[in-house]
């Protein structure tokens, strides 16, 4: 049995900061995930892609964001149950919580914190009628080296932030790159779309709209691609090396959705105006997991939903103590190992 203060099922980025604002707190942290690596997405899917809505980054990438959140918390000596998910709950009679997972590991803790992002998920593949030949030789859903795509042929079909934003990153690594999408709008922040066009402008991305990708050709590897207009039916084929159905995810909750939680549209229901609890006392759910009015999907966001949450946690766990907080700045920052970094000490001087 694994005990801790907080459990934490997620180790996405806003699972890696509650471990850091737990800590601050002098709370343990232990924390569940089906991948076999901590980082969610960000490392498991889009490393290499460029963030830029970090405070204090202008620019970072997703798998370095997680390397330093790593790094933030190596004082707090968090423990981590990787490659499995998390699938039953058990509350017990004093308000605890054990959380057993698919291979039979148990954990006990007062409180849990969902943090399971967009949960497990598969990608939303196109109506292609060989598109599983092609699967790992050819086509891929998601981009995790983009080495892979030196100097090759890849053509992108998608009309979101991702396809938008590695169709500009790729322009500078492949030999060419080609960006379909069914509308001549596109759903992505308007800086990427209008960087996008300056590319096209520069000869460095072709950009068909409206246009949706209608058939693939090639023996055991994917050679070409066949391409129509949405309004005239016209054909188009377009060698390539690679195609990257960039359609988004179709995310699922898996076994928590039968933890007796309330959900709605897939996301857990929270209360937003204190600690982002659940229905369940004890129970809370931060980041892309959890929805509440006025919501937003944002790693950022969900920074702040961990700092409330522990700030909650504490009280729960010590209702009879009193928290004074004090600023990272004040009072520095004290590890499980003993380590301290100190606040800088004021400097006084007299005037004469």
């Amino acid at each position: 049995m694994i005990k801790t203060d907080i459990l934490i099922i997620g180790a996405g980025p806003t699972g890696l900061f509650a471990v850091f604002e737990a800590g601050l707190l002098q709370l343990k942290c232990h924390l569940i995930d089906a991948l076999p690596q901590p980082g969610g997405q960000c490392a498991e899917i889009y490393p290499k892609k460029p963030i830029y809505d970090i405070p204090g980054y202008p620019e970072v990438l997703a798998g370095e964001l997680v390397d330093n959140l790593m790094e933030q918390i190596k004082p707090f000596q968090p423990g981590f149950t990787l490659g499995e998910r998390a699938e039953t709950i058990e509350k017990l009679d004093d308000g605890s919580f054990i959380v057993t997972t698919n291979k039979g590991t148990r954990h006990h803790a007062p409180i849990v914190a969902i943090a399971g992002g967009l949960g497990s998920f598969e990608p939303r593949k196109p109506l292609l009628e060989n598109l599983a030949k092609y699967e790992d030789n050819g086509v891929a859903y998601m981009i995790k080296e983009p080495e892979v795509y030196r100097d090759k042929k890849v053509l992108i079909a998608g009309g979101g932030d991702s396809a938008l934003d590695w169709s500009i990153f790729l322009a500078d690594v492949a030999e060419e790159v080609t960006l379909v999408h069914r509308r001549n709008e596109f759903r992505g922040a308007l800086d990427s779309v209008e960087k996008v066009q300056q590319l096209k402008n520069e000869g460095k991305i072709n950009l068909m709209t409206p246009s949706e990708v209608v058939a693939l050709k090639g023996d055991d590897q994917l050679e070409r691609v066949i391409v129509m207009n949405t309004e005239t039916s016209e054909e188009t084929e377009v060698e390539v090396d690679n195609f990257i159905p960039l359609f988004g995810l179709s995310p699922k909750l898996g076994p928590i959705s039968n933890w007796g939680l309330e959900i709605e549209k897939n996301a857990i229901k929270v209360d937003n105006t204190y600690d982002y609890q659940t229905n369940i006392p004890g129970i809370y759910a931060i980041g892309d997991v959890n929805t509440y009015p006025g919501k937003l999907k944002l790693i950022l966001c969900g920074f702040h939903e961990a700092t409330l949450m522990c700030q909650s946690a504490y009280q729960k766990i010590f209702p009879d103590k009193k928290y004074v907080m004090k600023y990272t700045t004040v009072g520095g920052v004290t590890g499980f190992d003993g380590s301290k970094k100190e606040a800088p000490k004021a400097v006084v001087k007299a005037i004469d």
